[in-house]
């Protein structure tokens, strides 16, 4: 098994909001549905995710409320707003900066 990469510095925020553009979900699923998407190649951890999720709350970027999870347990579920999507549509814009920058390094070094 492979290890699990590391993000790129500000990628965190840009998974976190992609994974919620289909909808609400609490904090455990955020990571698995990233883990899952990523075919396993990427993991994010609990001391990683909801310092992050706290503070894109704190950015307006996210709402949050309480609720019931699959397992039938009491899970704060996390949910885009507009500023969000907005913000998701800027960290896609510069994401797809750098990779490009990166990938002209890598072809012309």
């Amino acid at each position: 098994m492979q290890p699990t990469p590391e993000l790129l510095p500000g990628t965190l925020y840009l998974l976190i909001l992609k994974t919620l553009v289909r909808g609400p979900l609490h904090g455990y699923a955020i990571a698995r549905r990233i883990k899952e998407s990523s075919s396993e190649a990427l993991e994010v951890e609990e001391g990683s995710l909801y310092p992050a999720l706290n503070r894109m709350l704190v950015k307006g970027w996210l709402t949050a409320e309480w609720g019931i999870s699959d397992n039938n347990r009491k899970a704060r579920f996390y949910n885009l707003t507009p500023e969000g999507r907005k913000q998701l549509e800027r960290e896609s814009r510069e994401f797809d900066r750098l990779i490009a920058a990166i990938q002209l390094v890598m072809r012309t070094a």
